[in-house]
């Protein structure tokens, strides 16, 4: 069966290709990584980690997902599998990416999902007896609260980029800054090495990331969405622990490819996989493998065919 999905991921392999030519074409991509344990491959000791890296880019609307492995988790892996790529990165704070920021052309955005985080640790680490709800921790996640209502509200009232954008400058920049000042006031009088001097280090050492949001309407206020994309893989890891060789981790990247961007693209994966392999035989040019993608296979068809399923 391992072998079955390697094969099929070797044949796969023109899809993969068109998605990674497709993912630089929207305003932004969204990176993170995740551990994974790999056996035979050459030059290095089964015990060493490796790492499955995804991508979550393409134009508005249309969000492509491509999964990559590598044996190693610096920041020239995203380098290489972006290549001239201009616009948009959004990554958490691993200092791994640091040198995306200083790509020509590339602007680098922070997520507030994980400075919210810093500050929930400070808050689920104090006794029960002893929480408070005015304490500095709490104090943050008011603000950082504060701007997930207007994320909340925008998707809600479904505004447009630009009227995103006029949110931003006029709603959030208000509450940053009112932030920005608390976070130095607090930053001189806690001790670094606590969890609260640790979070509030955090999120100023990022400030300049974080914020970048509210630049264009087309940015998210954190990275979540590739956070989720990442997720089906590290379950999928507690069950089958390790990939047997380079060659398994790579169909394991492909499949999730397929499958995350056709969940993306609003089709049911067992569907879409079903209407993909009777086709795959058939396809014998860039264009046929094109009509192949999520976002552009012919979705009448593929009812038709998967219509007993």
């Amino acid at each position: 069966m391992a072998g079955w999905m390697v094969r099929l991921g070797e044949c796969c392999e023109p899809l993969m290709d068109l998605l990674k030519q497709e993912i630089p074409s929207g305003p932004l991509i969204g990176i993170d990584e995740t551990t994974l344990q790999l056996l035979k491959e050459p030059g290095r000791a089964n015990t060493e980690t490796s790492y499955m890296w995804v991508f979550r880019g393409g134009p508005p609307g249309r969000p492509i997902l491509i999964y990559v492995y590598h044996p190693s988790r610096s920041g020239r892996v995203p380098m290489e599998v972006l290549g001239d790529y201009k616009g948009f990165i959004q990554t958490d704070g691993y200092s791994g990416y640091d040198a995306l920021g200083r790509t020509p052309g590339i602007c680098h955005l922070g997520c507030f999902a994980h400075a919210r985080r810093m500050f929930v640790k400070v808050v689920n680490a104090r006794k029960e007896k002893k929480k408070s709800k005015d304490g500095n921790a709490e104090k943050a996640l008011e603000f950082i609260r504060k701007l997930y209502a207007l994320e909340k509200k925008a998707k809600k009232d479904e505004l447009d980029p630009d009227q995103l954008y006029r949110l931003g400058q006029e709603e959030a920049k208000p509450i940053l800054d009112e932030f920005k000042v608390w976070l130095d006031s607090r930053s001189a009088m806690t001790p670094p090495q606590g969890l609260l001097g640790k979070a509030i280090s955090y999120t100023l050492n990022q400030w300049d990331r974080l914020v970048r949001y509210i630049e264009s309407g087309h940015l998210p206020i954190d990275n979540n969405l590739v956070e989720n994309a990442i997720r089906p893989f590290v379950v999928g890891r507690k069950n089958w622990l390790f990939s047997g060789a380079p060659s398994g981790a790579k169909a394991s990247a492909t499949s999730y490819s397929l499958i995350e961007t056709a969940k993306a693209a609003g089709l049911k994966p067992y569907a879409y996989l079903r209407y993909l392999f009777e086709m795959l035989p058939t396809v014998d040019s860039e264009e046929g493998y094109r009509k192949l993608l999520p976002h552009y296979v012919d979705r009448e068809a593929l009812a038709a065919m998967t219509s007993s399923v």
